[in-house]
C-alpha cells in the first residue's frame, strides 16, 4: 500500500547530509516542519520550513525541553488515515496529518564518552525525539519514520521509485529499525543509571550492541553467527587476510585477555581452541615467541599468536615459518607487513588500541543468561602466602606468579608448568586435576624445552596429596595453588617433607 508524503517533521541532532535530503523532499513539494537547531540549519541551507512553535501555535518552553510534545504533533503522527473517527478528531481540532518523521536523538552515548558530569548527561537524554519515533513506528501503516542519516539515500530512492510515495514494505522496515533504535537508546540510558548506582545485577537487565559483522558461520558450518559491540566498531583492526570466523574471534579475545595481563609491550601468547598452548615474557621479543612456540609446537600449528609488542622484520620472518590462522600485535613495521602479507589468507590484527575493561561477561543458553564480572584481578605479593618451610627465591616467586596468571586463562581443571617466565607444559580442561597434571608433565617431557627450575600452578586447590606428589616426582620444585581444601595441612606437610616450595593464593581462578 503506497502512501503519499505531504508533510514531514524533521528534528535531528546529526545534521550531516541534510542538503541532499531537503532537495529530494522539496522535489515532491513536501511541507517541512522543524524546531530548534534543525530549523535554523534548514533555513541556513535556504529551504522553506515552518517552525514547530508556529505550527502548533505554542512556544518552546522549559529551555527547549518541551517543543514537539504537543497534541497537534502526535495526533498528526498517530492518526489512522482510514479511520473516520480519527479524521473527525483532526478536523475538529484543526490538526493536520504528518506523513514523514525524520528524527535522530540527542547524542547520549557520545556525551558519556566526553564527560562524567551527571547534569550534562541528564540534559542529553532525549524525550521528544524517541516519543515521536515510537509514535511514527507504531503507525507505520500510514507514516514513514527515519532515524539515521544513513537511511536518507534509501528514503530518497523509495520516494523516487514511487514518485513521492513510500511503499508499505519500506515503512515496515523503517519501523523495525526505529524500534531497535529507541530500545538501544533506552538500554544505554538504563545501563548508565545502573552504573551510577553501582548495580551490576538489576531486576531487569538490558543488553545492547551494534552489529559489527555477520560471520561466515558459528563454531560449526551449520550454525549462524555474528559479532556485536557496545561501541560502533571494535578496538582491534583487521589489516590483512580473509574474513574472521566465530572461532577466530573467540581465540583472539582469549589471546588478548592474556596478553594484556602481561607486562606492558612484553610477551607472546599462542592460543589453540581458546586455550593457551604457550606463553613467554622473555624480554627479547623474538626469543619470547620461540620459547612460547617450544612449549607445544604441535598444538600451535594452525593456532593464533598474540604478540604483546610491535612486530619487526626479524619476528615476522620467524612467524612465517609456521602455519598460523591469525597474528595479533601492537602494530607492525612496514617490512614485517610486507613479509606476512605474502600469505593471502593469514589474518593480521592490529590490537594496539585494545584495552581490557572491567565489564560483565555473558554466557547464554536458550532463554537463560549467566553473567559475572571479568576475572581481571592484578596479582601482587600480598595476594599470596608462603606456607612451606622452604622459602622461594625472588626469581622463583616471580615465576610462580607468572604461571598462576597464565593458569587462570586455561580451561579448568588447569595446571601450568613454567621455567624462567615461560610455560613448559600446560594441562587443561580435564574433569580430574590429576589428569591435568599428567598432561602438563607429558607435554614438558615430550618437547624438553626448558632450562632451570620448574614451577607449577593450579587454578584451584589440590583435593588430595596425589596431585602435588605427581608434580614433585616430575621435577617440580615449587607449587602455587589456592587454599581451601580440608587437606591443606596434609599438602603442606608433604611439601615440607620433599623440600618443596608451596605458596597459597587467596583467590581461586576457574575458567569454564
Amino acid at each position: 500500500m503506497m502512501k503519499k508524503i505531504k508533510r514531514a517533521l524533521i528534528s535531528v541532532s546529526d545534521k550531516k547530509n541534510l542538503r541532499n535530503l531537503l532537495i529530494a523532499l522539496t522535489k515532491y513539494n513536501i511541507e517541512l516542519i522543524s524546531s530548534g537547531g534543525t530549523f535554523k540549519e534548514i533555513k541556513k541551507l535556504k529551504f522553506k520550513c515552518l517552525e514547530v512553535s508556529e505550527y502548533t501555535n505554542s512556544p518552546e518552553i522549559l529551555d527547549g525541553r518541551v517543543k514537539t510534545l504537543h497534541p497537534k504533533i502526535h495526533a498528526g503522527i498517530l492518526s489512522k488515515r482510514n479511520n473516520k473517527s480519527h479524521k473527525t478528531d483532526l478536523k475538529k481540532n484543526n490538526f493536520e496529518e504528518i506523513d514523514l518523521v525524520i528524527v535522530n536523538f540527542y547524542p547520549f552515548e557520545k556525551t558519556l564518552e566526553q564527560t562524567n558530569n551527571h547534569i550534562k548527561i541528564l540534559e542529553n537524554i532525549d524525550v521528544g525525539g524517541p516519543t515521536m519515533v515510537r509514535a511514527a513506528a507504531k503507525n507505520y501503516n500510514d507514516v514513514t519514520v527515519v532515524t539515521s542519516s544513513d537511511q536518507y539515500d534509501e528514503l530518497i530512492a523509495n520516494l523516487d521509485q514511487n514518485k513521492g510515495y513510500t511503499s508499505l514494505s519500506f515503512r515496515e522496515k523503517m519501523s523495525l529499525e526505529a524500534f531497535s533504535e529507541t530500545a538501544y537508546y533506552d538500554a544505554v540510558i538504563s545501563n548508565y543509571f545502573n552504573k551510577v548506582q553501582n548495580n551490576s545485577f538489576p531486576q531487569k537487565k538490558v543488553i545492547y550492541g551494534n552489529l559489527i559483522e555477520k560471520l561466515r558461520y558459528g563454531e560449526n558450518p551449520h550454525q549462524i553467527a555474528a559479532i556485536y559491540s557496545k561501541t560502533k566498531s571494535l578496538n582491534i583492526k583487521k589489516i590483512h587476510g580473509k574474513q574472521l570466523s566465530y572461532n577466530n574471534y573467540n581465540d583472539i579475545f582469549t589471546a588478548l585477555t592474556i596478553s594484556k595481563s602481561l607486562p606492558k609491550n612484553l610477551g607472546t601468547v599462542i592460543i589453540k581452541h581458546a586455550n593457551p598452548c604457550g606463553v613467554s615474557i622473555h624480554k627479547n621479543n623474538l626469543k619470547s615467541f620461540q620459547l612460547a612456540l617450544a612449549c607445544d609446537p604441535l598444538s600451535a600449528f594452525g593456532g593464533i599468536v598474540s604478540c604483546n609488542f610491535r612486530i619487526t622484520k626479524t619476528v615476522a620472518l620467524e612467524l612465517n615459518n609456521i602455519f598460523l590462522e591469525v597474528i595479533v600485535a601492537n602494530g607492525y613495521d612496514a617490512e614485517a607487513l610486507k613479509i606476512l602479507k605474502k600469505k593471502k589468507n593469514l589474518r593480521l590484527i592490529d590490537a594496539s588500541s585494545f584495552m581490557t575493561k572491567s565489564l560483565l561477561q555473558f554466557n547464554s543458553t536458550n532463554e537463560f543468561i549467566l553473567t559475572q564480572t571479568e576475572d581481571l584481578k592484578t596479582f601482587n605479593i600480598k595476594d599470596f602466602t608462603i606456607v612451606s618451610k622452604k622459602k622461594p627465591k625472588k626469581s622463583q616467586l616471580s615465576n610462580l606468579i607468572f604461571a598462576f596468571n597464565v593458569c587462570r586463562y586455561v580451561k579448568s581443571n588447569a595446571i601450568v608448568l613454567a621455567s624462567e617466565n615461560t610455560t613448559v607444559g600446560i594441562g587443561s580442561g580435564q574433569p580430574s586435576r590429576l589428569d591435568s597434571c599428567q598432561i602438563a608433565i607429558d607435554k614438558m617431557n615430550k618437547f624438553q624445552n626448558y632450562e632451570g627450575d620448574i614451577v607449577a600452578a593450579s587454578d584451584a586447590f589440590f583435593p588430595f596429596v596425589d596431585g602435588i606428589e605427581k608434580l614433585v616426582q616430575s621435577g617440580v620444585t615449587a607449587i602455587i595453588q589456592p587454599s581451601g581444601s580440608i587437606r591443606d595441612k596434609e599438602i603442606i606437610n608433604f611439601a615440607n617433607k620433599t623440600n618443596t616450595v608451596l605458596v597459597f593464593s587467596k583467590t581461586r581462578h576457574f575458567r569454564h
